[in-house]
This record gives C-alpha cells, sequence and structure tokens, in this order.
C-alpha cells in the first residue's frame, strides 16, 4: 500500500454467467448445479428500528476518499466477468453477481452519464441459504431507498443491516435457512467506486500495475476487530470469533449462542466502506471470496490478472484464470472470482525507468588507460 492515497488496510499484503435482470427478479450465480436462486418479491417492508439505526450516529462509515491534484475527465468504460468452482469442498456455498448498468437493468431513472454498475461476492458457511439471501435482497435495499444515489454510504450501510435483520425474520419462519456468510459489494457510479464489505472477501484495484486494497479482511487476527469484539462482550479464542467463527464480521449466524442479538454482538454485519474515484490510471477491480487470498497476496494477483488480460483481453476468462491458478495452487476452499475492467484496451507494458549510475575513474585509471590508448598507436 506504500504510495496509495486512498489509505491501508491490513491484509498482510503489500500492496460465465451473464449479468441477472433485476426488472423480474434478483439471479445470483455459483451454485454448484447451475441454477440460479429463487425469485424474491419486489417490496420488501423496512422496519422503523432497523431506519432509525441506518440514519443515526451510531452507524460508523469508515471511507477513504481519495484527494485528487486534478479534475480528471476520465469515463470508465465498464466491462466485467466471473467464475465459481466448487474447489475441493462438497457443497457450493459462494455467489456473486455481476450488473453492468443497474439503472437499464432494474428500471432506475438515468442519473449519471458514466456507468452505473454493481458487483457483489458473498461467501455462505453453514449453509448457502444466508448467501443466497444476501445476494437477491441486498442490492434491492440499496436501489429502492429513497435517498440513492444522494447519500450512497449510508444507503449501503443500511443495505447491509437491513438485509441481515431480514434475514434473522426469515430464519424465524424457516429454521432449515439457518446459516451465514461474509459479503463484499462494489458499486460504481460514474467514476465514484465505493466498496463495502463485512467478513473475508477482498477487492483490490490495480492502478497502472499497482495492487490498490479496497477492503480489509475481517479476521479475529485483526488488532483492529480484536478491539471491537472485545468491547461488544466477544472474545477470540484459538483465532476464532467466540471460539466459533473465523471471520468477525458477517451477515446472518443468528442461530449460534451469544454472537448476535438486536441490541449488537461480537459478530457484525456493518460493513466498512473504502471510496475513490478512479483515474486514467485505474485498469481494472478483482473481487474475490477468502478461498482466492488464501492462495494470492494482493499484488501477487494483480501481476497475474494483468498478464491474462494483456494475452486476451476478457474479463470472464481472467475471473476463469484467476481460479484455475487458485486450484493449482491448492485453495482448500471455494471460489468466486470478478474481474471488472474500467478500459477498453487491455493493460500497457510498464517500462522501468533506467536508472542513472554515475561512474568515474582515479587519475591513476586514466593515466592507465592513455597508456593502454598510446600502445595501440605505436
Amino acid at each position: 500500500m506504500e504510495g496509495s492515497k486512498v489509505g491501508s488496510f491490513e491484509n498482510g499484503s503489500t500492496s460465465e454467467g451473464r449479468p441477472p435482470n433485476p426488472a423480474t427478479y434478483w439471479r445470483c450465480y455459483g451454485r454448484a448445479d447451475g441454477v440460479p436462486a429463487s425469485p424474491c418479491k419486489k417490496t420488501l417492508v423496512r422496519h422503523a428500528s432497523l431506519q432509525m439505526r441506518a440514519k443515526g450516529s451510531d452507524v460508523t462509515v469508515e471511507l477513504g476518499v481519495e484527494e485528487e491534484k486534478y479534475e480528471s475527465k476520465f469515463i470508465p468504460i465498464v466491462r466485467s466477468g466471473a467464475w465459481a468452482d466448487i474447489g475441493s469442498r462438497s457443497k457450493m456455498e459462494d455467489v456473486y453477481v455481476c450488473v453492468d448498468d443497474f439503472m437499464h437493468d432494474y428500471g432506475l431513472k438515468s442519473f449519471t452519464d458514466g456507468p452505473s454498475a454493481f458487483y457483489g461476492v458473498f461467501d455462505g458457511h453453514g449453509g448457502k441459504h444466508a448467501a443466497d439471501f444476501a445476494c437477491s435482497n441486498l442490492p434491492k435495499f440499496i436501489f429502492e431507498d429513497e435517498d440513492f444515489p444522494s447519500d450512497i454510504e449510508r444507503v449501503i450501510s443500511s443495505a447491509f443491516l437491513q438485509t441481515d435483520t431480514a434475514f434473522q425474520e426469515a430464519c424465524t419462519l424457516d429454521a432449515t435457512l439457518a446459516s451465514g456468510t461474509t459479503a463484499l459489494t462494489a458499486l460504481l457510479v460514474g467514476r465514484l467506486l465505493v466498496v463495502a464489505n463485512a467478513g473475508d472477501c477482498r477487492a483490490v484495484l490495480c492502478r497502472r500495475g499497482k495492487a490498490i486494497e479496497m477492503s480489509r479482511d475481517h479476521k479475529p487476527i485483526c488488532s483492529k476487530e480484536i478491539k471491537r469484539v472485545e468491547a461488544c462482550g466477544g472474545s477470540v479464542y484459538d483465532g476464532y470469533l467466540n471460539g466459533q467463527l473465523n471471520v468477525t464480521r458477517a451477515l446472518g449466524d443468528w442461530h449460534m449462542e451469544g454472537l448476535k442479538s438486536r441490541d449488537g454482538g461480537p459478530l457484525s454485519a456493518e460493513p466498512e466502506l473504502k471510496t475513490l474515484k478512479l483515474t486514467e490510471e485505474d485498469e481494472f477491480l478483482i473481487i474475490g471470496c477468502d478461498g482466492i487470498w488464501d492462495v494470492f497476496r494482493s499484488q501477487n494477483a494483480v501481476d497475474f490478472a494483468r498478464r491474462r488480460l494483456q494475452e486476451h483481453n476478457d474479463p470472464a476468462t481472467c475471473s476463469k484464470d484467476i481460479v484455475d491458478e487458485a486450484l493449482k495452487r491448492k485453495s482448500g476452499d471455494n471460489l468466486a472470482a470478478v474481474v471488472v475492467c474500467f478500459q477498453q484496451q487491455p493493460p500497457p507494458n510498464l517500462i522501468a525507468p533506467r536508472s542513472r549510475v554515475q561512474r568515474s575513474f582515479s587519475a591513476e585509471g586514466l593515466r592507465e588507460l592513455q597508456s593502454f590508448l598510446d600502445d595501440l598507436k605505436t
């Protein structure tokens, strides 16, 4: 993260599907059998208590807004692709969603001349119900909010919390749904990129070959998360939250003892957000579940994806390349990756400037050289 203008996160690093049609329903991808999730109703009831919490000061949004030295006229040209694989697991619990134009697909009134795109990766645990539910409903809470897009950060944070509470209510009606999921979303409106994360999925931006981490892994080993967990009455035992989970933020998991309540708890569904404006130097974004990052460091993934895009310039193929490489590196988890390109052209070759090395001869060396030249004349 050295030299980055958008802050730094603690990830221990320096550094096929077609889009769904939300006008009918949100389809979520990543099922092992290739069947999309069940359709959901378009109207969702919002509870006053939830809206009060979302609009109040108790919702903390961490921003990393880039300060630009000049006003860029860059307009991203969005192309995306995704791939998922069950890996070595017996069940597939990863889900992803790609929407390159949510205003068109979701029937919203146009409010920007630039792109309007939405992407997400949801890594389920203890079952896939929470991942499917979040994938289907979280985007709806965002786009149906009356404050969208005027207050994007608050709307996204609210959508995570509302999705979490709505899933709890669904589980009270059907106990078989009990499960949990991490969630990472990336929303692009014009040049503004907003990444929200709750869990250990990760988003990494490639800026002229340099990896810029757009999220922090919410692991029990993270010092900031340990402080938050302990302040909420939880603990980290043997690397696990309350000895039960290896993440400290997630949606769902209401069935697990001592992790969540209506008043809060050590397991939080509140996302951390990071926001920046894209420039001409920003080439693509990689979003992946933790199975990807178990075997890739952020800069390593950017280098790998950049080489592949230089070869074929296809984000869908690049996503598959990343997943296939993770399998070769013996990742032991389900795998899901999304690649979003911001340029039409493939990433350019980077030519490292030659270092200027000053060399000098000593007086004795010059005499020896002159003597050698004189000998050549004789």
